[in-house]
């Protein structure tokens, strides 16, 4: 829908009064929050408190009740937990705990609370504000208040945000702090397979979810686990034998280690316990294997947020202020949450009934109605999984006679290698043979190209780079050869994943169809590039990796400056012209200014920034950091900016630069890029083995429509597959980025955390929607 963008200027928050508080169990990135409400809360003119130790401290009241400032929140951006402190607090079970705490309330002039926490923290919010109204009146006739102060403080608005790493919330996609805990849960997978490697051992990992299973599941997906138990998803009766059944064939194929993932709070088709001692007692028995227990703990609710849990959380602030601003008595308290790409608003009590729903729902025995009430997000990755992780007979397998070939394009990118696994064996699965190309359209042309099989990409997820090997060559110069390559192998279909050179070499190939019979089949690409500057795509393969490299870098940077005096840090990103890590990458690591080429800037305003740095600097703020994408402008070098605010910056601080480089493509894949690498790839083979139905005719393949050489990108909320010849309108192809791009959106929330006076378009919030009314087939930005 075309709407008049919507500005919050005329929100003033003026006389209003928000309190934030955190509660239930910590998870990373609360602390984003808290300082995305308190910046937004402030420069929307409201007073913000703080209220320490969760409902606890709303009852004791006195001091853990503060008034805060712009800089009580500086530095706790990249602190894991929460700095406000969260405790389980039975007082505010009982109704004279509430009133003491409406008391407290209502002596600061408090009627807006922002509730970071679980399903039980905000149920208790909801209560609340339900008896706030009775409990203003109770206090009134106790002389605690008077009459007016019942008329003046009427309405309690209650937004919620769900800090939760179970991701165990139903109507959100991510909650705060899955994907951090789902790197934790990685990190020690990784570690644990390069020992279990060398001994030829078999791990059993527990990791928490006692309800939930999402951890349990995402990372079993993300690692290639060889069995995973989930509590949604209680495995068959006689279990026990084909997990040894399954466990001894991988042995055989020559797998020297397996992993088994398990849920704490893993159950069996009977509702019985699966612990991990138990998995582990049954691998030795029955198979003699050394076995290995590893619990994980409170491991996962520990460390440094992730950066897309950073964004999140920020991002969530942002929101979660709005709607305060913006709520009347008549609308309901509601949550705010990220459906795919997108901030929306949810009835919070619709969202706890339907997370109340799933459990009910275990416990009555009714598991796969518990997995749809998971949401489409949970269900796909649990139908990915299964597909991925076991081999069916090759007896059983259908025979399609198709060959399908899978290359990677474009320069490395963490995450790539996932994606051709998955492409491998849904292939395998639908009954196609899949040649894997070597190094490219240049390997094409040269002929390197040989049959892959399920085993051959065991172990790839973790990987990163691209060990097919990749190259930026383009297919122009080496049509003839690769047609033949084509013909001598038969080749019936065509799976690229790259970045921007995958995109022009498809142009190019369907352009060539005109001449070249050979390239009439069906051709999907899947983006993959740190840059994330494929049009048609919100995200690629490989941004995230990068962006965390970015965030953690900014940390260590941040960190190197403790103890010295004030300090200003220029950090160059990568990306080509497409700024989305350098703004991003301001966003999660609290940076004060990014320079894009996507948005232009002159002397004046880089002399605004650094008067705005020298600024900050008086107070009590220590530290400094700009990001510049490396593109962003050919004379305002980052020598040039670096030379500049250390002239400016004279006697006020001092500045030193970094450039990032190529550590921005290496490292390990983040969950996020594992799992997105895996399930985009895993649809677009099934889209090629549709595609490959349809243009089958006497005999052969015969596609030369242009929609059958499409992108595969996530939009908004939706996978959508779409032509590359319709994407040409939507490109600039002499700075190589789409035309218009999602994340400048979010430019004026970093402006507004560091402090600028900006416009920010809200006309994407506001709006109220049901649970139910969540587009049941989107397939989101969520892992």
């Amino acid at each position: 829908m075309d709407h008049q963008p919507k500005f919050f200027e005329n929100l003033s928050g003026a006389g209003k009064a928000i309190a934030v508080l955190t509660s239930g169990g910590d998870a990373q990135g609360m602390n984003a929050a808290v300082r995305a409400v308190v910046r937004m809360g402030i420069y929307v003119n409201a007073k913000v408190y703080f209220i320490y130790e969760g409902y606890q401290g709303m009852v004791d009241g006195g001091d853990n009740i503060v008034e805060v400032s712009w800089e009580s929140v500086s530095s706790i951006l990249q602190v894991g937990g929460t700095v406000i402190g969260s405790a389980r607090c039975k007082p505010f079970r009982t109704r004279e705990g509430r009133l003491q705490a409406a008391l407290n309330l209502v002596q600061r002039g408090i009627t807006n609370l922002c509730v970071i926490g679980g399903d039980g923290s905000l149920t208790g919010a909801n209560l609340f504000r339900e008896e706030w109204n009775g409990l203003l009146e109770e206090l009134a006739q106790k002389g605690k208040i008077d009459a007016e102060a019942v008329k003046k403080y009427a309405y309690l608005n209650i937004v919620g945000m769900v800090g939760s790493i179970d991701n165990d919330f139903c109507g959100t996609d991510m909650t705060i702090g899955t994907d951090s805990a789902l790197h934790r849960i990685i990190e020690v997978v990784d570690a644990i397979m390069t020992t279990a490697q060398s001994h030829q051992r078999t791990f059993v990992l527990e990791v928490m979810g006692r309800h939930c299973g999402y951890l349990a599941l995402v990372s079993a997906l993300a690692c290639g686990a060889d069995w995973v138990f989930i509590p949604e998803y209680p495995p068959e009766e006689g279990w026990e034998d084909s997990m040894c059944v399954k466990l001894s064939e991988n042995r055989a194929r020559k797998k020297r280690l397996n992993i088994i993932i398990v849920a704490e709070g893993a159950i069996d088709c009977h509702n019985k316990p699966i612990t991990s001692e138990k998995v582990k007692d049954l691998v030795v028995q029955r198979l003699g294997f050394d076995t290995r227990v590893t619990i994980l703990g409170h491991v996962q609710r520990g460390g440094t947020p992730s950066a897309f849990d950073r964004i999140l959380a920020s991002r969530m602030g942002v929101e979660a202020v709005l709607a305060l601003l913006e709520a009347t008595p008549d609308t309901p308290a509601c949550v705010v949450s990220l459906s795919g790409n997108q901030a929306v608003r949810l009835p919070l009590m619709e969202c706890v009934q339907m997370t109340q729903e799933v459990q009910k729902a275990m416990d009555e025995g009714r598991f796969l109605e518990a997995v749809r009430l998971r949401g489409r997000s949970f269900e796909n990755n649990l139908n990915t999984y299964k597909l991925l992780s076991h081999k069916k007979p090759d007896a059983e397998l259908p025979k399609s006679n198709f060959n399908v070939a899978v290359l990677n394009v474009g320069a490395p990118a963490a995450g790539m290698n996932a994606a051709v696994r998955a492409a491998v064996r849904v292939g395998m699965t639908e009954g196609h043979k899949i040649f894997a190309v070597i190094d490219g359209f240049e390997g094409f042309a040269r002929g390197k190209i040989k049959e892959i099989s399920w085993g051959d990409v065991g172990g790839w997820t973790g990987q990163g780079g691209s060990i097919l090997g990749t190259k930026r060559t383009l297919p122009a110069k080496y049509l003839e050869k690769i047609a033949e390559q084509m013909r001598t192998n038969n080749i019936n279909a065509l799976m690229v994943i790259g970045g921007f050179e995958a995109y022009l070499g498809l142009l190019e190939l369907s352009a060539a169809r005109e001449k070249y019979d050979e390239f009439c089949v069906p051709m999907v690409m899947v983006p993959a590039t740190v840059s994330n500057n494929v049009p048609g795509s919100d995200f690629s393969i490989g941004a995230d990796t990068a962006l965390n490299t970015i965030t953690d870098t900014c940390d260590r940077i941040k960190q190197s400056a403790s103890g010295t005096k004030r300090r200003v840090f220029i950090i160059e990103t990568m990306g080509g012209y497409c700024g989305y890590l350098a703004n991003m990458g301001a966003l999660a690591a609290g940076a004060d200014a990014a320079y894009i080429f996507e948005e232009q800037f002159d002397i004046r305003e880089l002399q605004a920034n650094v008067e705005h740095l020298t600024e900050k600097m008086k107070t009590s703020i220590q530290r400094g950091l700009v990001l510049r994408n490396e593109n962003c402008n050919e004379n305002y070098t980052t020598d040039f900016i670096y030379q500049l605010y250390s002239e400016e910056g004279k006697g006020v601080f001092d500045c030193r630069k970094n450039v990032l480089g190529h550590m921005q493509q290496g490292g390990a894949p983040s969950p996020f890029d594992r799992n997105f690498g895996t399930k985009i790839s895993a649809k677009a083979m099934q889209w090629i083995s549709k595609k490959l139905k349809e243009t089958y005719r006497k005999g052969k393949v015969f596609a030369n429509t242009d929609d059958s050489v499409c992108l595969l990108g996530m939009r908004r909320r939706n996978l959508v597959f779409q032509p590359v010849a319709e994407l040409k309108s939507e490109t600039d192809f002499v700075h190589r980025i789409p035309k218009e791009q999602w994340w400048l959106k979010l430019r004026p929330l970093m402006k507004i955390l560091a402090k600028y006076k900006t416009s920010y378009d809200v006309s994407d919030s506001g709006q109220l929607e049901h649970v139910a009314m969540l587009p049941k087939e989107a397939e989101t930005g969520a892992i």
